[in-house]
């Protein structure tokens, strides 16, 4: 039981330098209205119906044509059923689909759920279930369609809308992917389970509105998050419509310097991620801006379409700005129309921030956040002087506490490691059914607790130093220790296995597996592996596995990380050390 009292407002207040340094034009007190996640998208097409909202493939939508697809969208979702606090997945690419059903969602007064396309159908059917999820939205795509089909031929899933990629392109493109790549696309229609498909073309009806549907913003969920938040077991972060839209609008007043209805997006990072969710597509469209989308990220691609459709503003993660870097052709592309890099999702290395800078003339902003708060919670300045290596302040109206390891309730003081404690609103209000989680994730006054560990300085800078959560870190998504582990001990010559993050030039981190085998039993690393294939997605997968023939315990006797993680640093910086 905690002896000590709470920080009082005091002495949080004392410990905020940071509001010694906020930019001028940005007031942090300014109140963010209580509204509803899909009053973006109405916002922007009321104010600019002509402006592009998304350029994909060669195909351009403007607001208006999007903002009439979403109501159609959100119709025909209410005529099939889906009505206030019903679950729907996104399992969708990038693409103006997922644009469309997010908000259509929304407005017929349901909850989105998103689904990593690379999962295995055993990680998609744990999440359904959890999360009661009642339809999936997909596309006609062979590698989507074929395990949302697996899913409801094995009673996880009851039912899903399937949408037509095709149609996504422009006319000529679209002939010739259904006559040259014709192999690719499903045949929903000659499916065994297509008693359980809805085809779009079928249920939507031209000029259709949905029916007004009574949402609380501060209560109402918008989207149920999945992360592994501080332990290895997906969970839903809950996030509401306040909570998802105040980000969104916390973004957007951090950048007063990006105009309204003229910048440009690239949304080459997945949507379905929380990254790319609020800072490519809602931030974009809070500012009324049009999205250059990719289906997924392809090195050549993503450049060539930075050369010809010139996007001012480029979310990414650490390891595509290293991509770019890398790429022995780089200089034949024009890349000058980049006004801001914002950089997410993993710690950015200075040496490639220092490297792309001097490349592109861009600066790259690091910001912080998490799942479970929608998820921006601090950012570099934009239009101001650089602080390599850290994570920025808070945004407006968020607080950021740094707490004792020990003992939660207790600031402590500037310069001192602490845990980062976030408050605003855009933190969650919980974990979805897990009363026990979301108890543990916040501390007793009220603060979302994010496992990772940082120093502020006197300038309040805040510079993240560790994690206590076990989470691996590749190239921007979640990797959880523990389901890589699970996964490992089915394979029937293991006897234990610890799977740690290791340091990659490329990705940031990547996982590598302990394992120890039974007695007289023999494997190989390419064994474990092909054992894998059906169990862990292509990012999930370990890049190393070494195997011992004991694993370091504690005390009482279970597997220990701490000195596997000393010896691959120690491993590595000898490493650096006979390098130079």
């Amino acid at each position: 039981m905690n002896t000590h009292s709470s920080v009082d407002a005091e002495e949080e207040t004392l410990l905020q330098p940071w509001k010694k340094i906020y930019p001028s034009e940005i007031d942090w007190s300014l109140p963010i209205e209580k509204r509803v996640l899909q009053s973006l998208i109405d916002d922007a097409a009321t104010a600019y119906p002509d402006n592009a909202c998304t350029i994909f493939l060669g195909k351009t939508l403007s607001y208006k044509d999007i903002s009439k697809k979403i109501d159609e969208a959100a119709a025909a979702l209410q005529k099939i059923g889906i009505k206030k606090g019903v679950r729907v997945g996104l399992f969708l690419p990038n693409s103006p689909t997922y644009v469309i059903y997010y908000f259509a969602i929304l407005k017929a007064g349901g909850i989105v759920v998103n689904f990593n396309p690379l999962y295995t159908v055993e990680e998609l059917a744990y999440q359904v279930r959890d999360s009661g999820t009642d339809m999936m939205v997909t596309l006609d795509l062979r590698t989507l369609f074929d395990k949302v089909e697996q899913l409801i031929s094995d009673g996880v899933l009851k039912r899903a809308l399937v949408c037509s990629f095709p149609s996504l392109l422009p006319g000529t493109k679209a002939a010739l992917f259904k006559l040259f790549k014709a192999k690719e696309l499903a045949r929903p229609l000659a499916s065994p389970v297509t008693d359980k498909l809805l085809i779009e073309s079928d249920v939507l009806e031209v000029g259709a509105v949905p029916e007004p549907v009574a949402i609380d913003p501060e209560k109402d969920l918008a989207v149920l998050q999945y992360t592994g938040g501080t332990t290895g077991t997906p969970k839903g972060a809950m996030l509401t419509h306040y909570n998802v839209y105040a980000n969104a609008e916390q973004v957007s007043r951090w950048s007063p310097h990006l105009i309204v209805g003229e910048e440009s997006f690239l949304g080459v990072l997945p949507f379905f991620h929380v990254f790319a969710m609020t800072v490519v597509m809602n931030f974009a469209i809070r500012k009324a801006s049009s999205i250059v989308i990719l289906p997924r990220f392809d090195l050549t691609a993503t450049l060539k379409l930075i050369h010809t459709a010139k996007p001012t503003v480029m979310p990414a993660v650490p390891t595509l700005f290293n991509a770019i870097l890398n790429e022995p052709k780089v200089s034949s592309y024009n890349l000058a129309s980049l006004k801001y890099c914002i950089s997410g999702g993993a710690p950015l290395p200075v040496a490639v921030k220092q490297k792309f800078e001097a490349l592109t003339g861009c600066a790259i902003v690091e910001g912080y956040g998490l799942s479970e708060a929608s998820p921006v919670a601090t950012c570099n300045i934009l239009d101001g002087p650089t602080h390599e290596g850290t994570i920025g302040i808070p945004l407006p109206q968020t607080l950021i506490s740094l707490r004792d390891l020990e003992d939660s309730s207790r600031a402590v003081p500037i310069g001192e490691k602490g845990e980062v404690c976030i408050k605003g609103p855009q933190v969650m209000t919980g974990y979805w059914q897990k009363p026990e989680e979301t108890a543990n994730v916040f501390t007793a006054d009220g603060w979302l607790r994010t496992g990772d560990v940082a120093r502020m300085d006197e300038n309040g800078m805040f510079r993240i130093e560790d994690r206590i959560k076990d989470l691996i870190i590749c190239s921007g998504y979640n990797v959880y220790p523990r389901q890589i582990e699970e996964a490992i001990y089915t394979h029937d010559a293991v006897a234990e296995v610890t799977v740690i993050g290791v340091d990659d030039s490329y990705r940031g981190e990547v996982p590598k597996a302990f394992i120890k085998l039974k007695s007289g039993v023999e494997a190989t690393p390419e064994d474990i592996l092909a054992h894998l294939e059906s169990k862990l997605s292509r990012i999930e997968m370990p890049a190393y596995i070494e195997f011992r023939d004991e694993l370091p315990k504690t005390m009482i006797g279970k597997l220990s990380k701490k000195e596997l993680r000393q010896a691959e640093a120690e491993a590595q910086t000898s490493a650096a050390g006979s390098a130079g």
